[in-house]
């Protein structure tokens, strides 16, 4: 059987409209899981699970400190910032990573030997207790919650031994992606094409680790641990997003094809474009080089690399993957929760975008913006994890559940940056909590008052992702999908 075509095909074998018409060169496929590999994309999976997990819980007593009446009940100063720092580094740092490690274990060399195979898992033990000690340090040694961009940190010896942990097993997980990933090779097909988008991730990856490094080693110690924490996670905080938007494109584009979508983009294109949203990150070694650290020149260098480098590519491969989907009917079962999981992950990322242009000062625009795009970029990682589950030999989602998920988080979160940006249209700002937030008016309570309402939806949309996984992986095992249908 023709493995382009097969993808597409529901159980009694037919095709979604258009598929079996699909050049060979076109499949943009995933790399085919190894037996080898197996294992250690199914543990990656268990870490990214369970990190959501615990930032959901974490998510509920946040949403709570900042809902108008609720918040009336709870200690909201420093229990608000020790939930949004914790929250956070789950959903954002740990969950990011582990889907990374799930991903780019795909695209692994598999060991042959004990000992290869226990170095294949070292970054994952690493970041496995490096998870688990913050949410540990959080309620034994909290000290004080930093609202640093990217990495909120709370100021104890317990949660930065927490990161030292996760952030050796991130170093040792991208040098093994770039001693290990498979060879592109010189056929230029979509499946070579997303095997680069992978690699470019990685070394994406490895800007953002020298720029942490680099950090580490100018930013003065002797400055306030709020002043410290900023600067210090700020350029590589910016190089990561290269990172997490090339995994997106990457998944847009498989998606779009497990769908039985037609994808009017050629893999030479695709890998061009690749290349253009690889570009930017290397501005950041050049913002080091030219500025102080701690300058607002090498700031700024930062956040225009992000801005203009990073999103030129976006929009193709978003409009590509858009014509894809959308003619495509009756689609088999299995297949639904992925197009929704692609569908809402595009809307919520435009939505982000289009909120970043308008944004003028410091308020909760600014979150605003970037929850879209982070949830934009979840919902992608979301639905591959939904065409994974099949090819690591568990069920495949499927059902009215699976497919409101994706809607479900969404729409919550669609909601929850309106919101914000309703009460950013009033000056409410952003990272404080209860009679912090100073709510003078009707309008300003309402906009607050929706986003905590948005806020709880999407994090019902969050668990039931688990729980649709969870189901999957505890229901009826079956061996894995055989390499031509994967």
């Amino acid at each position: 059987m023709n493995g382009e075509v097969a993808i597409g095909a529901d159980r009694t074998g037919a095709s979604p409209p258009e598929a079996s018409t699909l050049p060979a060169s076109a499949g943009y496929v995933l790399p085919a899981i190894d037996a080898g590999n197996r294992l250690l994309v199914q543990a990656w999976l268990g870490l990214a699970l369970a990190a959501l997990l615990g930032s959901g819980v974490f998510a509920i007593l946040l949403v709570l400190a900042r809902t108008p009446g609720v918040n009336a009940v709870l200690p909201t100063a420093d229990f608000f910032r020790i939930a949004l720092v914790v929250h956070v580094d789950l959903s954002v740092l740990v969950w990011f990573v582990a889907i990374a490690g799930m991903l780019w274990s795909l695209n692994l060399r598999p060991f042959a030997t004990p000992l290869g195979r226990a170095v294949a898992g070292a970054p994952l033990a690493l970041c496995a207790l490096g998870s688990l000690a913050m949410g540990v340090a959080a309620f034994v040694d909290p000290g004080e919650a930093i609202m640093a961009n990217y990495i909120p940190v709370l100021d104890s010896a317990a949660f930065r031994g927490a990161l030292w942990l996760f952030g050796a097993g991130s170093l040792l997980l991208v040098l093994l992606g770039l001693a290990r990933g498979q060879r592109v090779g010189t056929a230029v097909d979509g499946s070579a094409a997303l095997r680069f988008g992978l690699h470019a991730s990685v070394v994406a990856g490895a800007v953002a680790l020298l720029a942490f490094g680099w950090s580490l080693l100018e930013v003065p110690r002797a400055l306030p641990a709020k002043a410290y924490y900023e600067i210090l996670f700020w350029g590589g905080g910016h190089a990561v997003q290269f990172t997490w938007t090339l995994l997106m494109l990457v998944s847009w584009l498989a998606l779009a094809r497990a769908c039985g979508g037609r994808v009017p983009l050629s893999p030479r294109v695709v890998l061009v474009l690749f290349v253009i949203a690889l570009g930017g990150v290397f501005v950041t070694p050049l913002a080091y080089l030219m500025h102080d650290v701690a300058s607002v020149e090498h700031r700024a260098m930062h956040t225009w690399a992000m801005r203009i480098g990073g999103g030129l590519a976006i929009a193709p491969v978003a409009l590509a993957a858009l014509i894809a989907v959308l003619p495509l009917r009756q689609l088999p079962a299995e297949q639904r929760p992925l197009r929704a999981a692609l569908l809402a992950s595009m809307l919520l990322f435009v939505a982000g975008g289009v909120i970043g242009i308008g944004i003028q000062g410091s308020n909760v625009k600014i979150p605003a913006h970037y929850h879209g795009c982070i949830v934009g970029v979840t919902l992608a990682l979301m639905g591959v994890v939904y065409w994974l589950l099949p090819r690591l030999g568990f069920a495949a989602p499927r059902g009215r559940l699976a497919v409101t998920q994706p809607w479900l988080y969404g729409i919550g979160q669609l909601l929850h940056i309106i919101g914000l940006v309703w009460s950013g249209g009033y000056g409410v700002q952003r990272k404080v909590a209860g009679s912090e937030q100073v709510l003078r008016s009707a309008g300003e309570v309402a906009g607050m008052g929706l986003m905590g309402l948005g806020g709880l939806l999407a994090i019902i949309g969050g668990l039931l992702f688990a729980l649709v996984v969870i189901g999957a992986m505890r229901g009826r095992r079956r061996a894995p999908q055989p390499a031509e249908n994967q």
